[in-house]
């Protein structure tokens, strides 16, 4: 069954411009915006009062949603953060006061034209913070030019800060994403409010197919679910697939290998985050396949809700989970091979998670509700002590 939304067909412009390949249209963006783009200051001016947060805070990405988080964060440390949006639509924002740092959650090969977009005035005088994702153990060279931007980076876990240190070393700071001072919060909802059946046990799994099709590794929930479950109709597989339209052929292939299974359900419909919570709290068991995570939102909200989680035991994700309060996959590493080239890095590698240890860890939990209980209730209690405010409070007073 699906739950799909009405989508506006992308333009013939934006069509043609996404025929290229993604890093032939990052290089083009770069090279232009590298140009016009205003250089801050070689030095990092002396901080003023006040913090500014710069992002696509409209989008509904994880790079948006960690600027969220940034400023929940700030303001629950008592700051007053400002906010400027850096996306294309409307107005040129204000610059921030003189002086103020400005945090910026725009990756790297985006930061040259984030600051063209926000003036001048807004990139110098200032210390410029990059808060930046990455999901390898090596860096991609591309990113490079973007160190150039910004005067120190923050990253949202040890594993991302390990890759990006070899772009700016002695500049990258560990700031983890502070979501326990804005968990999830679920509306009122209900499985019969999903169309979803009220006895089964409900597997999730979440992904944006803007992002990453072949790190995310949907293909093995869906054979992992099937060797655990096969057709049981008391199991069921829910897929939540942002933006399937972005990439159809990835679609159409996860579609075909769903086939006519009746317990598998795709959900592709755009929702508010509280329904979005909802619908994550309707589940059962949280799965997580992947072959990297730069930090892994999904899990550490799936955690903060008290739902047990299956993650591959590999990368971001590992600094706020262990095999105490999840199920963790073992995997073994291989060649990182991404069709789409984001992640085209010489030598870097990825996980390749054991599908027996999955199938294995779905049965027993599916199987055993004070297991999952327990497991649930564990993740709770060390997100939260994992997905605090001190991070970002440590990095506030090395503002100087």
């Amino acid at each position: 069954m699906d739950h799909v939304d009405a989508v506006s067909p992308l333009s013939r412009r934006h069509r043609l411009w996404r025929c290229l390949p993604v890093r032939a249209r990052r290089q083009i963006l770069g090279g232009i915006s590298e140009m016009l783009a205003p250089v801050p200051d070689a030095t990092a001016p002396q901080r003023s009062s006040g913090i500014t947060v710069a992002g696509e805070f409209a989008r509904v990405c994880g790079l948006s949603e960690a600027a969220r988080l940034t400023v929940a964060g700030l303001a629950y440390l008592g700051h007053a953060p400002g906010t400027l949006e850096v996306s294309w639509r409307g107005a040129c924002p204000m610059p921030p006061p003189p002086g103020q740092p400005l945090i910026v959650h725009i990756n790297a090969p985006d930061m040259a034209a984030a600051l063209f977009r926000l003036g001048r005035a807004t990139a110098r005088g200032r210390r410029i913070v990059g808060a930046w994702a990455w999901e390898l153990p090596a860096p991609d060279p591309a990113w490079q030019a973007g160190a150039d931007y910004v005067h120190e980076i923050w990253a949202p876990s040890r594993f991302a800060a390990a890759a990006l240190d070899k772009l700016a070393p002695g500049r990258v700071r560990v700031v983890t994403p502070p979501l326990a001072v804005a968990p999830p919060c679920p509306a009122a909802l209900d499985r019969a409010a999903f169309g979803l059946p009220a006895e089964a046990v409900i597997v999730l799994t979440a992904f944006d197919l803007a992002s990453s099709y072949t790190r995310k590794n949907p293909l093995a929930a869906v054979a992992a679910f099937r060797a655990a479950f096969g057709e049981r109709t008391d199991r069921l597989l829910l897929l939540k697939i942002a933006n399937p339209h972005h990439f159809a052929a990835d679609f159409a292939q996860l579609r075909a290998e769903i086939g006519t299974s009746k317990n598998i359900h795709v959900f592709t419909a755009t929702l508010p985050a509280a329904t979005h919570h909802a619908l994550m709290a309707c589940a059962d068991i949280v799965l997580s396949l992947h072959r990297s995570e730069g930090f892994g939102l999904l899990l550490a909200e799936a955690m903060l809700l008290g739902i047990p989680v299956i993650a591959t035991d590999w990368s971001g994700n590992l600094d706020f989970m262990d095999a105490d309060c999840a199920a963790l996959i073992r995997p073994r590493l291989i060649q990182a091979v991404d069709p789409r080239g984001v992640y085209a890095v010489p030598g870097a590698v990825w996980a390749q998670p054991s599908l027996g240890e999955a199938t294995h860890a779905l049965r027993v939990l599916a199987d055993d509700p004070i297991r999952r209980h327990d497991l649930g209730a564990k993740g709770r209690q060390h997100a939260k002590l994992r997905l605090g405010p001190n991070s970002l409070a440590a990095a506030m007073a090395a503002l100087v």
